[in-house]
């Protein structure tokens, strides 16, 4: 056994499928590629680029999700900081994305590497059509060698279509390129029991379960105020990531290094979920909800437990405007979104039939609301 995987062989199972990824998605933010006063730090974007081409030159493929466009406008544009208008940070991403995207082409090639920049909007994940074709251009990227480098894109993106920030992204993007493996790093080190600002706070090095976040606070935020994405949204993208089947690490830019090999860094998350199809990981995390069903208990049995179709009988009220086709979500009787999926009839057309079990309905209304094939429990 070599040293290496003597060290390997040490780690936790979840480590060890990080450390060993041969796909692996490693998402960037601002704070740790820009100021505010000198736009991108041109050295921190060149050691982060020698690490991930390291990672690649042993036989890993990576995505790299980068932050940074809006930030990396500010000091050409004359702004002291982020703008809180819309109209403004699109500007500012306009000249920053051409600044970010040139950074890591030059960058990369010191190592031999193609870079194929992939700017997303939340419309292009959240319709069913344009999340199948920026998961082809991802692998047919990845086939032919390059390292795509993946941001919103600020300049188009309206408040109404915008992820919010590029955590909920990478983890998007872990799963349309089936990665092994997902890698967030920030300006924090790991995930904290407590704010590690304010007094003692303890580390917690490994996430298990949903029940290992249980009294740990993670409201808070980066210092530079360059990023939008706290930790807050930094845990919610390893959580949507593992009940996908993919694990997940937290740390900070400045140990991408240690995250990217063998060493106990940071916050791993394990698994939680099967791997889940692309149309059913859609569903759960990528489209839009139209309406809202609400169910009895047994309902939600049958549909969350037992992976069964949802039929009339078990539904108690709804809510929203929506057509045969759309995504609704399903709610418990405690208020809970148990599932999601796409249902069958219209808005219109589901009062009368609501709580009527099937035998009690005409032959052209017993088909199910929602068919256990377009369904995604969220549990």
């Amino acid at each position: 056994m070599t040293s290496s995987e003597t060290v390997t062989a040490g780690l936790s199972a979840t480590r060890r499928a990080v450390a060993t990824a041969r796909r692996i998605v490693v998402k960037i933010g601002s704070s740790s590629l820009t100021t505010t006063e000198g736009g991108l730090d041109g050295r921190r974007l060149d050691t982060l680029v020698e690490t991930l081409s390291r990672r690649a030159a042993e036989g890993s493929q990576v995505v790299l999700v980068s932050s940074g466009a809006i930030a990396a406008g500010l000091a050409p544009l004359g702004l002291g900081g982020r703008p809180g208008d819309l109209a403004t940070q699109q500007a500012a991403a306009s000249v920053g994305q051409q600044a970010l995207a040139h950074a890591y082409a030059a960058s990369f090639a010191r190592f031999g590497l193609t870079v194929g920049q992939v700017l997303l909007t939340a419309d292009d994940v959240v319709r069913r059509a344009h999340y199948r074709n920026a998961r082809r251009t991802l692998r047919r990227l990845l086939n032919l060698g390059a390292v795509p480098v993946v941001n919103e894109n600020d300049t188009v993106a309206t408040a109404e279509i915008r992820f919010g920030d590029n955590d909920r992204l990478a983890a998007l993007v872990a799963h349309l390129v089936e990665a092994d493996a997902l890698v967030l790093l920030s300006d924090v080190d790991a995930l904290y029991d407590g704010d590690p600002r304010h007094g003692r706070a303890r580390v917690v090095r490994e996430i298990a379960t949903a029940e290992d976040l249980e009294g740990i606070s993670v409201g808070g935020t980066g210092s530079s105020g360059l990023g939008t994405g706290g930790m807050t949204s930094k845990v919610q993208a390893a959580r949507v990531a593992c009940s996908a089947g993919i694990p997940a690490l937290l740390t900070s830019a400045e140990l991408a290094e240690e995250a990217l090999g063998e060493a106990e860094v940071g916050t791993v998350f394990g698994t939680t979920g099967p791997r889940l199809s692309a149309r059913r990981f859609w569903l759960a995390h990528a489209a839009s909800a139209r309406g809202r069903l609400h169910l009895d208990a047994g309902a939600v049995s049958a549909v969350v437990r037992r992976r069964r179709s949802l039929l009339a009988a078990g539904i108690t009220g709804m809510e929203g405007s929506f057509e045969g086709g759309d995504v609704v979500e399903l709610i418990g009787p405690s208020g809970e979104v148990v599932a999601r999926g796409v249902v069958a009839y219209d808005a219109s057309e589901l009062p009368e039939l609501i709580g009527r079990s099937s035998h009690e309905l005409p032959a052209e209304q017993r088909r199910e609301v929602v068919h256990a094939d377009d369904l995604a429990p969220l549990d």
